[in-house]
């Protein structure tokens, strides 16, 4: 059984994705062992309440120092005794620790094709607005695994979504989200699930 514990910072649509996927048995051998948040209004917190998961919120702010919220945060990571740790819209910085201690079990969830539109100051809502601003023609998502850089991490998926005419921020995001997020996170975990993940040099390659 793999267990997982999902990060998110706002509303859970790639968490509820993995949920549903979970229940309807598409992913099997796998469990959300908890849901952590930094934001105690996150409504990622009610969806993992719905489903009867463990939910918990972890706030910088609540902490003396940076130091000690990274040590608290790992702690509880740990206290779980998770296998994965799935970064859905987790807007905090991932400590060295963390990374450290769960190298090469720690994915993320980007909503542009890296290493297009990612990096540094390119989050949520500010992604497409930056792909509207350049004009490109494709857009999409991509799930990665976490290293030390931002979105830097060797790729696991991609999936290309259509710009189209008179589309906002609003309205591609949502198609990015349908489209390929709610896709491809929940068939990463899949994957590495079932053991067909693995990386070399950097690369990953998957079996069939």
């Amino acid at each position: 059984m793999l267990k997982l514990a999902v990060c998110v910072s706002g509303g859970g649509t790639n968490l509820q994705a993995v949920i549903d996927r979970i229940g309807s048995g598409e992913i099997s051998d796998v469990s959300i062992s908890v849901v952590i948040s930094n934001n105690r209004n996150a409504y990622a917190l009610q969806r993992a309440e719905k489903h009867g998961i463990e939910h918990v919120c972890i706030c910088p702010k609540d902490y003396e120092s940076r130091d000690a919220f990274n040590d608290a945060f790992l702690a509880k990571l740990d206290s779980y005794d998770v296998n994965l740790v799935v970064l859905a819209g987790f807007l905090v910085v991932i400590p060295e620790s963390v990374i450290q201690a769960y190298r090469g079990r720690i994915i993320n969830i980007h909503p542009s094709l890296i290493p297009s539109f990612c990096g540094k100051g390119y989050y949520g809502l500010k992604v497409h607005e930056a792909v509207l601003a350049r004009g490109v023609k494709v857009t999409g998502a991509t799930v990665h695994f976490v290293d030390e850089g931002t979105d830097t991490g060797p790729i696991i998926l991609q999936r290309a979504v259509e710009v189209q005419e008179g589309d906002t921020p609003e309205i591609l995001q949502r198609r990015v989200m349908e489209q390929a997020e709610w896709v491809l996170l929940p068939e990463a975990i899949r994957l590495i699930a079932a053991g067909k993940v693995s990386v070399t040099d950097g690369h990953v390659k998957i079996r069939k």
